[in-house]
């Protein structure tokens, strides 16, 4: 792929690396490197000076600033090198539809989990995916070893013009392909040229707003039904609005000696009921829900030890410490931090909470269900949507942590086999509704059919 402009703002009116009309080659990365003396790598100066700092007005306002930079700006537009098609971009073969994956989140929760996830499961299954995201992104980390496709554009906030000039003029060159985007920033920022054959398809895992951000898109996907639902009475048209759920990777084996030694760092007894938690330690999670219900339960339950067991790290971790210790639960909980790979405590654990007080669709439930997990979630809108209560779940009442104590103390008191029984249950249902085929395959039927009708 080529792309311009990699200089330092201070050099952009003056370098001469600036050389449009010239000729080069992609570099590994994807950024054109100049085969004359040009020494800086093309693609990465502007969008650090201008789309991160400053923008793009910022960026046009030092140019229009000086002659010789007015003169540089005209020619970047009038002049610059035609785009190629990315390597994974060029016309598929076998009817494998390519597509591009866009996210300008700077977090890493559910939906860039979900984004990974997607992108790799397309990729293994033979089919070309490029990721376009920001630059030091821990999705870009989380890529830099793999064998996809990145394009970093800053995508530096919603009215980064230049990030919306640079996603277009990508697009333009595509071919026939789907663009999918993630989330508020990227989609609002990706505006297809209208002589393009690529299809816009703006994937939803939350109720955000949807004018000017969403609207423009050519489909919709939500990954509830209940977003779904909001999408058209937003005003989406209906038949262009497409319900697709997430899934989760399969779990790791947990071996002996691991969980062994995750007992021993953290200081957790053979004989303990382990009550597991995981997510972001933000306020619609509801820990502190979860906390006050544990301090409810008595330090013991058929002779066992209650320990609490908390994954995941955010701006209320500190809070959330400090209001166990007012609870007098210092020695009844664990602070876990942030887990990449949490299989040996959900190995560990007898029965997994989900206190959310908001949820859309709850990625930590068809976690715990897919390691056979009994599970105990507030009535969040996701959590009511996924769980039949009594059968793959137990349904506690949001931010009531007397309710959510009496189901927790129900269940540790219940016998071994319903306990695996509602785990079993839960483990069942993600395999018929939310496997990774069936989500991959839900998306290559939709995305064939929307090129099928966009005739390309």
């Amino acid at each position: 792929r080529y792309t311009f402009g990699a200089i330092s703002t201070s050099q952009f009116c003056t370098s001469k690396a600036l050389i449009f009309g010239a000729r080069g080659k992609p570099s590994r990365s994807g950024y054109w490197r100049s085969n004359g003396n040009a020494k800086h790598q093309l693609g990465e100066g502007i969008d650090q000076g201008f789309g991160q700092h400053i923008g793009f007005i910022g960026a046009i306002l030092t140019i229009l600033a000086n002659p010789a930079g007015f003169a540089c700006y005209r020619r970047l537009v009038q002049n610059r090198p035609k785009l190629t098609q990315f390597n994974s971009l060029k016309r598929p073969v076998h009817n494998k539809i390519p597509s591009v994956h866009i996210m300008g989140s700077r977090l890493f929760g559910g939906a860039e989990h979900f984004y990974l996830r997607l992108l790799r499961n397309l990729r293994d299954a033979g089919y070309p995916v490029t990721a376009i995201n920001r630059p030091g992104s821990p999705v870009a980390e989380a890529l830099a070893g793999d064998t996809i496709q990145q394009i970093h554009i800053p995508m530096a906030n919603g009215w980064d013009l230049w990030s919306l000039w640079r996603l277009r003029e990508a697009c333009k060159e595509m071919g026939p392909c789907i663009v999918q985007t993630y989330m508020g920033r990227a989609t609002r920022l990706t505006r297809l040229p209208s002589n393009t054959k690529a299809i816009h398809v703006a994937r939803l895992g939350e109720y955000y707003k949807i004018d000017g951000y969403y609207r423009h898109a050519h489909a919709w996907v939500g990954n509830t039904q209940g977003i779904c639902d909001y999408l058209v009475r937003s005003g989406l048209p209906a038949k262009r609005v497409f319900y697709i759920g997430n899934f989760v990777p399969d779990p790791s084996p947990a071996d002996a000696a691991s969980t062994a030694r995750v007992r021993l760092q953290y200081g957790i007894r053979q004989d303990a009921w382990i009550i597991f938690s995981l997510g972001r330690l933000v306020d619609v999670k509801g820990f502190d829900d979860l906390l006050k219900a544990v301090s409810l339960l008595p330090e013991e339950i058929d002779g066992k030890p209650l320990l609490l067991l908390v994954a995941g790290d955010g701006p209320h971790a500190a809070c959330l410490q400090a209001h166990a210790q007012e609870l007098g639960l210092a020695d009844r909980v664990r602070w876990l931090g942030w887990q990449d790979q949490p299989d040996p405590f959900y190995a560990l654990a007898d029965v997994f909470v989900c206190p959310s007080r908001h949820e859309p669709l709850g990625n930590v439930i068809l976690e715990a269900w897919s390691h056979g997990l009994p599970l105990i979630s507030t009535a969040s809108l996701g959590a009511v949507e996924l769980v039949e209560p009594g059968v793959t779940g137990l349904l506690s009442p949001c931010a009531d942590p007397k309710a959510l104590a009496g189901h927790i103390a129900a269940l540790l008191s219940a016998s071994a086999i319903q306990r695996k029984q509602l785990g079993a249950a839960g483990r069942e249902f993600l395999r018929r509704q939310f496997s990774a085929s069936a989500i991959r395959d839900a998306y290559l039927e939709l995305y064939a059919q929307l090129m099928a009708e966009r005739g390309s």
